[in-house]
């Protein structure tokens, strides 16, 4: 009788185990599983070898909560200025490599991310624009963003992009534009420029700078209609009163993008700005669109779906 009890719980603890890992909460809280399995990556030709973590980045970025900041957006559509809100979602989570999804378990194959997920809501006359994109980059720094994509929702209907970084970068897209529709091919590697915006919080001194081939982000591809291709692109890091900024200028797009953040850590985006032509024939002019942070908080927002949680809207200005 002494030994039924032992073999019962440890029965128990084997079917039980794979559950831990289902919840966003505990995947998020889960240091040990934020470290990625190094052999791994080594046996990757295309990974570099994988840049520690602080304590500082452990203690922050692996406290089971996600870091949301709301800003004041003024968003070029149409050669006028909308204004708007923009939302940006910073958090760790297990992804796997292979199906390139988020891990509902623990695995020595998956490799911890920070995502980045960005959502902008704004107005053009009579009908809303939605806009999100998702960025997942191995919080090792070493190398390209595994996946990203970006949505954009009005009422003419709406488009969907992605892009998975295998042997090469694999695209996909589809739109209700006849001459964008339905896409899919492979691209040679290179910046991505949705990917800076992880690495920024990351390791803001590794950011690439001078003369650069840059693939500019979906969003702007799929607002602008250019074709998704690598660009030539300037890149500049300077500092100033405990501010970073972060300037990317395309030449051909006649374009510039500059994120503005704290130089200390945990390096928090404070505002940006893209400043390209917009809008179509006489009506297209240089336009800046601008977002400026309104407030910053870290909270478990995946647990907090209820009527009761909406109050907490306002402690973002939203």
């Amino acid at each position: 009788m002494r030994l039924l009890i032992p073999k019962i719980l440890l029965a128990f603890l084997i079917l039980a185990a794979p559950l831990v890992f289902i919840s966003c909460e505990l995947k998020a809280s889960s240091k040990e599983n934020a470290i990625v399995n190094a052999e791994s990556l080594k046996n990757n030709p295309e990974t570099a070898e994988p840049n520690p973590l602080s304590p500082e980045f452990k203690e922050y970025w692996y406290a089971g909560e996600a870091e949301i900041t709301s800003y004041k957006l003024e968003q070029a559509r149409y050669g006028e200025l909308r204004e708007g809100h923009a939302v940006l979602i910073f958090v760790t989570e297990p992804f796997l490599a292979d199906k390139q999804v988020k891990a509902d378990r623990s695995n020595s194959e998956n490799i911890p991310v920070l995502k980045f997920n960005s959502t902008k809501k704004y107005f053009t006359g009579i009908y809303p624009y939605s806009i999100m994109s998702s960025s997942f980059y191995p919080v090792q720094d070493n190398q390209h963003a595994i996946k990203i994509s970006s949505s954009i929702q009005e009422w003419c209907g709406h488009v969907y992009a992605q892009l998975n970084n295998r042997e090469d970068f694999e695209y996909e897209a589809h739109s209700y534009f006849e001459g964008e529709a339905d896409q899919e091919f492979k691209m040679e590697k290179n910046i991505l420029e949705n990917e800076l915006w992880n690495k920024l919080r990351i390791n803001p001194n590794g950011l690439p700078q001078g003369e650069l081939e840059v693939i500019p982000s979906l969003e702007y591809i799929r607002l602008t209609h250019k074709e998704i291709k690598t660009y030539k692109a300037s890149a500049t890091l300077t500092v100033k009163d405990g501010i970073s900024s972060y300037t990317l200028i395309y030449p051909e797009l006649e374009r510039t993008l500059t994120i503005n953040f704290s130089t200390a850590f945990p390096y928090t985006i404070e505002s940006w700005s893209d400043e390209f032509k917009n809008g179509f024939g006489a009506n297209a002019k240089t336009l800046k669109s601008k977002a400026t942070k309104i407030k910053t908080i870290t909270t478990p927002y995946w647990r907090q779906n209820s009527n009761a949680d909406i109050v907490l809207r306002e402690s973002l200005g939203l």
